[in-house]
């Protein structure tokens, strides 16, 4: 079965690469969010809201993990080859590479024809910052900041669930991520609510956002240091993201193009003070976002081997396994 998912997966790269999340199609990203903002509208409210919180992300889960089986297995049965299509549709859309790289270019095009207020529009798309009195460097920070965190979150995450449990985990991976991104905020209203959102999304991130940012410094080669004063770079800084996982992706693209990532944002007015990540080695300039671009797309592809490696030698140990007890 293991290589029945590394097929689709593969596919999935395939087809979100040329075709990605055309915005006119339906999409299950859309839908979750409408099921959580349901759920969020009825159970956020009263005593216990810990607890509340937790029922609303089982309930999602069971929603799109019950549905996601369903279909496979349907169509599984059908026949082999079709349940392999069908997960390759299914995992195509809780992946979103060209979506991410197309989310830095619509940052970066007013820049060079030097329209900054396009520019802090667009931004503004992508990134939950305050983005209307940011200037070049700073746009080019946001910017660069949001291709690095979300290459785990939007793109090797989801796959790496895909590998272990199919379309239907890389669904449920993105129902996690999605419940995050709408109630998983340190606010009054989501602090209790919003704990096990947050809490399980760091969960499912840890492991891939590590192989991730690894994947990116064996990729792709640091402009100003070698690639073992990068990766010591990356595990010195990646722990001081308020994230256990988003400074993985930060701290190794930082390394990589010998900026320095964090500093002061403001959200809604309030000032929040981020960690340094990397040396500034060179001031941040608008071609940064594309040599970020550039570190996704490199990774991706080695990231894909890392999967295919790992599943190759779980088979194998299975069948060892099994051999040896039929002995």
């Amino acid at each position: 079965m293991i290589f029945n998912h590394l097929i689709a997966v593969t596919l999935a790269v395939i087809l979100d690469w040329y075709i990605g999340d055309p915005p006119d199609w339906p999409h299950p990203v859309k839908w979750m969010g409408t099921l959580i903002y349901k759920l969020d509208s009825r159970m956020n409210r009263g005593s216990g809201r810990k607890a509340k919180g937790m029922a609303m992300v089982a309930a999602v889960l069971l929603i799109v993990g019950g549905i996601g089986v369903l279909l496979t297995s349907f169509f599984y049965f059908l026949h082999p080859l079709a349940g392999i299509l069908l997960e390759a549709v299914m995992i195509s859309t809780a992946i979103a590479q060209k979506s991410l790289i197309e989310a830095g270019l619509s940052v970066y095009y007013p820049l060079a024809d030097h329209d900054l207020k396009e520019s802090r529009h667009k931004l503004s798309w992508i990134v939950g910052r305050d983005t209307e009195q940011l200037e070049e460097p700073e746009i080019v920070r946001a910017a660069v900041e949001t291709v690095a965190e979300n290459t785990s979150d939007g793109i090797t995450a989801p796959l790496f669930c895909a590998v272990i449990g199919g379309a239907p985990l890389a669904l449920m991976y993105r129902a996690i991520n999605t419940c995050d991104s709408m109630v998983g905020y340190k606010n009054n209203q989501y602090l209790d609510f919003g704990w096990a959102s947050a809490k399980l999304d760091d969960l499912v991130n840890w492991v891939p956002s590590r192989i991730t940012s690894l994947c990116m410094v064996m990729m792709n080669r640091p402009l100003y240091i070698t690639r073992m004063a990068a990766w010591k770079m990356v595990r010195r800084d990646a722990k001081k993201h308020p994230s256990p996982n988003s400074g993985w992706g930060e701290a190794a693209v930082a390394a990589i193009l010998g900026v320095q990532l964090g500093g002061t944002n403001y959200y809604k007015g309030i000032v929040s003070e981020r960690a340094a990540m990397g040396e500034a080695l060179v001031i941040l300039e608008k071609n940064h976002i594309l040599a970020a671009n550039k570190i996704v797309t490199a990774t991706v592809p080695l990231f894909l081997a890392v999967l295919w490696l790992g599943g190759i030698l779980v088979e194998m140990a299975i069948s060892w396994c099994q051999s040896t007890l039929f002995i």
